[in-house]
């Protein structure tokens, strides 16, 4: 929120310079983002009256003036400005001045032959407009020539940029950051008063308001307002609105504008003969109700709204006129015909707002003052304080007000015990320094801060216990006792207490599920995978993806449900900006629907392609596909550093992969993944390199290898001193049987004095059966203790032999 300095002073002593309130506030928590000093935009600017214009002699849009600034001599200027005429108050810099808007320093010049003296200026040269069609004209009674111009526009100001906390709706207002300088400086504090309004009561029209949903809206204010005039809003009002950056409309919309700013009270004027051309009746019922199913109305912005169930809404006879909290409609909107008023104060829920705002992709000033929560005691007092400046700016009278509640409590007070020894032992020591006295903090001192807050603090029976009443416009954040503690240390100044350290430390830790994980992480960037990450938000797609209720954007409207689809558009984008393949990978989270059920899970996913040879000489410039093998590998010496044993089964169930080159993975029997080349037509259509591959594993059964003893432990094993004896083996085995599966077979059979099988050789063609290939093994047999003669080995490797005939069927070569 911005700040105006000098309306901070009507309402509270401030002797501080900016620099160091905006420091005040920021270590009590607002944080100043930043100060605009307005002073210097106009130094040197003063009142002048022109008081003859002639045309230039040798320039059509030029005009010489004669300027009188109080001296004893009037100032030639030429002015290019089409509105500048005799016997008006205008803004001039004279000679000398800076105006740091436009960079620009005013010197003596002539300008087509003719001297000139200074610049009458625009609003735009003086900071306060982005663009002016000409001079700005004051409009003044008895004004002293000559005198500073600044505190006429209101640019004798300071403006401090303020970000308060989600929990301080307070000081969304002016007289909620005055109470807080107040309680930080000790000033003198000034509410606004606001006098009683003078209600004349008539029966016709009429006015009635009814709330049907009493817990979105508590407290309603309805007033009706006869015989206004819209005009212009007065100058100080004017300065005040576009000091806060609010644009001004007329005198009727900137009072209720100048209250949202002064107490953080939204309010809404409708136009009361609007109101009744729209419903078609004299009577007005003003309703509070949640939108139907296809209703429709028009904002103040112009824009057509498609009303959804969560959309509270003010209804005039039942027909929506206002999303309620948010913003008023465009049919009975205050115009400059306006005459008679219905003017709106109201306390709407937090959390139905939010949803409401949400929903239709609006935010305003008024809904986030709601979303936080206002000051449902100062309700009335700003009510009535904007009823009394309609009156006093627009004319006309008061004839009807009336007030619908829910009847629950509205006192919003509360009293909580607030503990002096919980205080100290929570906030710890304090830096007295040579001052001396006792090293926490005295009652004294806590009753002091509490009072300054405006609490209530009465000592009880129980011993250094004090009995707080919060205020009601600290209502909604001060609600423990550790609010109270908070608010102590926040006023006494966090810099004030000393820094201290626990008596006992331990020394930090991971847990072993997320030292698993970062292995895992490590292993896969050893391999030469980067790390990606990508939102878990994706477009709508499928029938068992989770969908969000109310999403920001349709390209985020669900979770995913796997982690293939984000790195191929990855893979995708890289290459179309000339990056080159992306070989990465991704640890992440996908969702899913069982029927009624949401689940969720952890997983890796990456992706590998393009050609891995850095200098392509070799191969005359062109690229070299990626063989299955080679990313297999990449694959398998992630496995290998992190000591599993995977295993690999042809799989084909995956739609957007190869059928004839995909894989499912398993681990000790539990289903690990897949593995697979992208399919060929998938591949054209994103137009990636001939062969890419993609993998997704399931993380938690990742880990849960990795968690097994074998594996959190590396253990040495002793070389064998003794040679080894290899035995080759071929064969025609039918294609569908698996390498993997003969393997594992060879190596159960053989017993432990085998060391290793290698596939060497594979064979398809001439002299090889249908529905066959030749494959040849090489089979390592070493002990530990002895070199292996043919005795110890042969036997081993007739069990080989014997185990592949029977269970797969080849047929021996060698």
């Amino acid at each position: 929120m911005r700040i105006s300095l000098n309306w901070l002073r009507e309402l509270v002593d401030v002797s501080l310079s900016p620099e160091e309130l905006a420091e005040t506030l920021t270590m009590a928590g607002f944080e100043v983002e930043d100060i605009e000093d307005r002073r210097p935009w106009a130094s040197g600017v003063v009142l002048g009256k022109i008081i003859a214009c002639e045309q230039h002699p040798n320039a059509d849009k030029l005009r010489i003036c004669q300027v009188d600034v109080g001296s004893s001599q009037a100032l030639n200027i030429v002015c290019g400005a089409p509105n500048a005429r005799a016997d008006i108050y205008v803004p001039v810099a004279v000679v000398g001045t800076f105006l740091p808007t436009i960079d620009l320093k005013i010197k003596p010049a002539k300008l087509r032959g003719v001297p000139s003296e200074g610049m009458i200026c625009s609003l735009a040269e003086l900071g306060l407009a982005k663009e002016s069609a000409g001079i700005h004209i004051f409009e003044l009674e008895n004004p002293e020539l000559g005198s500073d111009i600044r505190p006429l526009l209101g640019l004798d100001d300071v403006i401090l940029d303020l970000t308060a906390t989600a929990n301080r709706a307070d000081a969304l207002s002016m007289v909620g950051v005055a109470r807080e300088v107040a309680a930080l400086t000790g000033a003198r504090l000034r509410i606004p008063e606001a006098n009683g309004v003078a209600i004349e009561g008539k029966e016709s029209p009429g006015l009635a308001v009814e709330i049907s949903q009493a817990q979105a809206c508590p407290i309603y204010i309805g007033t009706a307002i006869e015989g206004v005039k819209i005009a212009a809003s007065p100058a100080w009002l004017q300065q005040r609105l576009q000091a806060a950056g609010v644009r001004p409309i007329n005198n009727v919309v900137d009072v209720t504008n100048y209250i949202l700013l002064e107490w953080g009270q939204p309010l809404h004027a409708f136009d009361r003969d609007r109101l009744q051309s729209f419903t078609g009746t004299q009577d007005i019922s003003i309703g509070v109700r949640f939108a139907a199913s296809g209703e429709s109305f028009k904002t103040l912005d112009g824009q057509n709204r498609n009303l959804q169930a969560q959309n509270l809404l003010i209804t005039a006879s039942d027909k929506p006129v206002a999303l309620a909290g948010v913003m008023g409609g465009e049919d009975t909107e205050v115009h400059e015909e306006t005459q008679n008023l219905v003017l709106e104060a109201a306390i709407f829920d937090q959390a139905t707002i939010r949803r409401s705002a949400r929903a239709q992709g609006l935010r305003s000033e008024a809904s986030i003052r709601y979303e936080r929560g206002v000051n449902q005691a100062a309700l009335t007092t700003a009510c009535n304080r904007a009823v009394a400046l309609i009156l006093e700016l627009a004319g006309g009278t008061a004839t009807v007000q009336k007030t619908a509640s829910s009847g629950d409590d509205l006192s919003f007070s509360r009293s909580l015990e607030l503990r002096l020894d919980r205080v100290n032992l929570v906030l710890g020591q304090l830096k007295r320094g040579k001052t001396g006295g006792s090293k926490y903090l005295e009652p004294e001192e806590v009753k002091n801060i509490l009072t300054a807050l405006g609490c209530e603090v009465v000592p009880t029976e129980k011993e250094r216990v004090f009995a707080i009443t919060v205020p009601p416009y600290r209502y909604r954040d001060l609600e423990r006792e550790i609010d109270l503690i908070e608010e102590v240390a926040r006023l006494h100044g966090y810099d004030n207490f000393c820094d201290t350290l626990p008596s006992k430390t331990e020394p930090g830790y991971l847990s072993p599920e997320y030292a698993a994980i970062r292995n895992v992480r490590s292993a896969f960037r050893a391999a030469g995978l980067t790390e990606l990450m990508h939102y878990s938000l994706v477009k709508t797609e499928g029938d068992n993806q989770v969908v969000l209720a109310n999403p920001l954007f349709v390209e985020y409207s669900a979770l995913r449900t796997e982690m293939l689809s984000g790195l191929i558009d990855a893979f995708q984008y890289n290459l179309e900006q000339g990056n080159g393949a992306l070989n990465g990978f991704e640890v992440g989270r996908i969702f899913w629907k069982d029927g009624d059920v949401k689940k969720e899970a952890d997983a890796v996913a990456g992706i590998i392609g393009g050609d891995p040879t850095v200098w392509k000489w070799q191969q005359s410039g062109r690229d070299r596909p990626l063989t299955w093998f080679e990313a297999k590998g990449v694959l398998e010496s992630v496995f290998q550093e992190l000591g599993l044993s995977v295993e690999y089964q042809s799989d084909s169930s995956n739609t957007r992969l190869h059928p004839g080159r995909t894989a499912a993975l398993s681990l000790k029997g539990q289903h690990l993944g897949v593995f697979g080349q992208l399919h060929p037509q998938l591949q054209q259509e994103k137009g990636l390199p001939e062969q890419v591959y993609v993998f997704q594993l399931d993380l938690a059964v990742l880990l849960g290898g990795l968690g097994r003893s074998s594996n959190l432990t590396r253990k040495f094993a002793a070389y064998s001193s003794f040679p080894a004896s290899d035995r080759d083996i071929a064969f025609f085995a039918p294609v569908e049987v698996p390498v993997v599966e003969m393997q594992s077979a060879m190596k159960k059979a053989a017993g432990s004095l085998l060391d290793s099988v290698e596939l060497f050789d594979e064979y398809r063609g001439d002299n090889v059966p249908a529905g066959q290939r030749s494959l040849a093994f090489r089979l390592n047999y070493r002990a530990g203790d002895r070199t292996l003669s043919e005795t110890d080995v042969e036997p081993a490797q007739q069990k080989v032999r014997d185990i592949l005939v029977e269970k797969f069927g080849v047929s021996l070569r060698s």
